[in-house]
């Protein structure tokens, strides 16, 4: 489901007389009786690219009182009446009772924080407040909002698809240059969208719309102190994923989930167990049959209680975990089975024949609702700059660990001594960053106590492409942008999840289409804020493996697996995939898209498919420019307009 929030103003309701395609729209009205929000089927730019026209559409929902409605998205609730008015859209179960009380009780739109704060689960929340609107999605951007200003307003959206056809906007050059970084694109360039002036919100900022059309955004999230111990958090942890489970249940009755072996996924699989969810489970037999993961798998299947139903996928899952080409990525448009592309390049395209597979699959079998580990490795995983962190938190329990690092890492004493000693701001780590686009990867003994991950720019990418990232970076740098967080380790942390935000969000947007939603309960908010509560020292101790975690499953994962100290890996998938899709990505270098926007050199991809590397990242710079070439053939890049749309106005920024 899609949806547009608009203000309390008479340019928004112009806007939507003007256009037939918003009319048509279920209306969720202000107190004025002005279009508030708009609920419309998944956004298609046409049906030419293979998405369904005929979405089913969300009930209609009362513009006063509470009313609900059945989406994609999951569930449209609305509370309240008269001036002030709560609308929840997404897969949870809030308080209906405390969220009324909090409504009648708020003075400002700020009071409503506590609000945003009470609901398990991943939901936008929207509110009509005396003729102002707050809107916010969640930490991660599992749910996200866009913004674009039109008609001289800003209105707001889910998803940037309907304000990219709202406004008739062209694609933005150097949001797409940037989507060709790996290992992914960093804050601030992943704000971009890959549509000019449409953009996304900060994580842990809610977005307002005043009467007179213009816009602010305000922070409401600040990390919580890391400063509990590991069985409370544990406990934090333990009881934000079950209820984060059991909201889901709730919405949906049955669900299906991974269980590909690892600790996220499997303790996922045991939480649903737990709280006695209907659940269908699914595991990819790997290629190589000295994968672990499969031996873990199966012992875990067979711990599950009478509501849990496993099945093992055959080889051909596994072997579409990994490839280039997916449906036809040499077509004008894209195939039939081509995913939803309203979100820009898929992070995860050439898993899509695998991930649309399974759906179909979950969807067969009663499941509404899939169930992912995204989020597990950077909530519980250890992240070099935490070192940096906990130095100046916990200095006495930092040391060995630091040491231990060291030693393992093979880092020099005098780098190491430099790196925790820097105290470049985020401005600098900028800056930085755009003098190292082209230069060679860092290696595993190279120190990373920075800002932010080390991405860069294929060898394929042209001077202009390059350039253009440059000077976004430098721009940025310039404008004084600010972190995600003051603290370099919780910056990183936030970072990260947005990556596994966007890629759940898009995954979810392309397989809506099969009657199934796609989450990750590891990032939802309350999760997030339990799991970043524990003191830093036991959060990543030396010698063990997500000790957070572990000991938030222990007694509900048996503990068998939860002292596993062995790893899966797919190079098997990944190269069979490779040899599989090299044909067809030889061919595309002929008539590259990406080539001819200026953006990427065929000769020097062609000659890097017929000569691949042995650099670790060759694979995933690959990967990014197959999805951003094969979204460029794709009909939404150019998204059908709305009929009717005014020119597109330049976004204001707000202090």
């Amino acid at each position: 489901m899609d949806f547009l929030i608009l203000p309390d103003h008479p340019a928004a309701q112009d806007l939507v007389a003007r256009n037939p395609a918003l009319a048509a729209a279920e209306v969720i009205p202000h107190a004025s009786g002005r279009p508030w929000l708009l609920l419309l089927p998944l956004w298609e730019a046409d049906e030419k690219a293979g998405g369904r026209g005929d979405m089913e559409r969300p009930g209609p929902c009362p513009g006063t009182g509470s009313g609900t409605g059945e989406g994609a998205g999951g569930r449209v609730r609305v509370f309240g009446s008269g001036a002030r008015r709560l609308a929840v859209l997404g897969h949870t179960r809030p308080p209906a009772e405390r969220l009324q009380r909090l409504l009648d009780q708020a003075g400002s739109l700020s009071a409503l924080d506590h609000a945003a704060r009470s609901s398990a689960g991943c939901c936008h929340l929207v509110a009509s407040f005396d003729g102002r609107v707050r809107a916010q999605g969640t930490l991660s951007t599992a749910r996200q909002l866009f913004t674009v200003r039109v008609a001289g307003v800003t209105v707001a959206a889910g998803s940037p698809a309907p304000l990219a056809a709202l406004t008739e906007a062209p694609c933005d050059e150097t949001a797409l240059a940037c989507r060709l970084l790996t290992p992914y694109v960093p804050w601030p360039l992943s704000r971009r969208s890959v549509w000019r002036g449409v953009r996304a919100v900060t994580p842990g900022h809610w977005l307002e719309l005043a009467p007179d059309g213009t816009a602010r955004e305000r922070r409401w999230w600040q990390r919580p102190a890391p400063d509990l111990p590991l069985p409370q958090a544990a406990t934090a942890v333990r009881d934000a994923l079950r209820e984060a489970v059991r909201v889901r249940a709730g919405t949906v009755g049955t669900l299906s989930a991974d269980l590909s072996g690892g600790l996220d996924s499997t303790s996922l699989c045991f939480v649903a167990d737990d709280v006695a969810a209907t659940t269908h489970t699914y595991h990819a037999v790997p290629l190589d049959p000295r994968n672990p993961d499969h031996r873990w798998a199966r012992r875990a299947a067979a711990r599950f209680g009478p509501t849990v139903r496993h099945t093992d996928l055959p080889h051909d899952h596994s072997a579409r975990l990994f490839g280039l080409a997916t449906g036809d990525p040499l077509a004008g448009t894209a195939g039939a089975d081509e995913p939803d592309g309203g979100e820009g390049p898929l992070n995860w395209r050439w898993g899509g024949p695998h991930l649309r597979a399974l759906s179909r699959t979950a969807a067969e079998a009663g499941s509404r609702l899939h169930l992912m580990g995204l989020g597990g490795d950077e909530l519980f995983g250890p992240l070099p700059n935490g070192l940096w962190a906990m130095l100046r938190t916990e200095p006495r329990a930092a040391l060995p660990q630091i040491r231990r690092r060291q030693l393992l890492n093979r880092w020099s004493l005098p780098a190491t001594v430099r790196g925790l000693a820097d105290r470049s701001d985020f401005p600098e780590a900028l800056r930085g960053l755009a003098g190292r686009l082209t230069g060679p990867p860092p290696q595993r003994w190279q120190i990373g106590f920075g800002w932010t991950g080390e991405s860069r720019m294929p060898a394929w990418s042209t001077a202009e492409a390059v350039d253009l990232v440059r000077g976004a970076l430098l721009a940025e740098a310039r404008a004084g942008t600010p972190p995600l967080d003051g603290d370099r380790f919780g910056h990183q942390v936030l970072e990260f999840l947005a990556v596994e935000g966007t890629t759940i969000r898009q995954t979810a947007r392309a397989m809506a289409r099969y009657g199934i939603a796609w989450e990750a309960p590891f990032l939802d908010d309350r999760v997030i804020e339990a799991a970043l509560s524990v003191r830093l020292s036991e959060r990543m101790p030396s010698g063990r493996f997500k000790p957070l975690l572990t000991a938030a499953m222990r007694g509900i994962v048996p503990q068998e697996i939860l002292e596993r100290t062995d790893k899966g890996e797919f190079s098997a998938e990944l190269y069979e995939g490779l040899a599989r899709g090299k044909e067809a990505a030889v061919e595309m270098c002929a008539r590259l898209r990406l080539g001819a926007r200026g953006l990427a050199d065929p000769d020097v991809l062609r000659t890097a498919l017929l000569s691949p590397s042995d650099e670790g990242r060759y694979a995933a710079h690959l990967e990014s420019t197959v999805a951003v070439e094969a979204w460029l053939r794709s009909p939404h890049t150019d998204p059908a307009p709305l009929a009717g749309s005014g020119p597109t106005i330049p976004l204001k920024e707000a202090s």
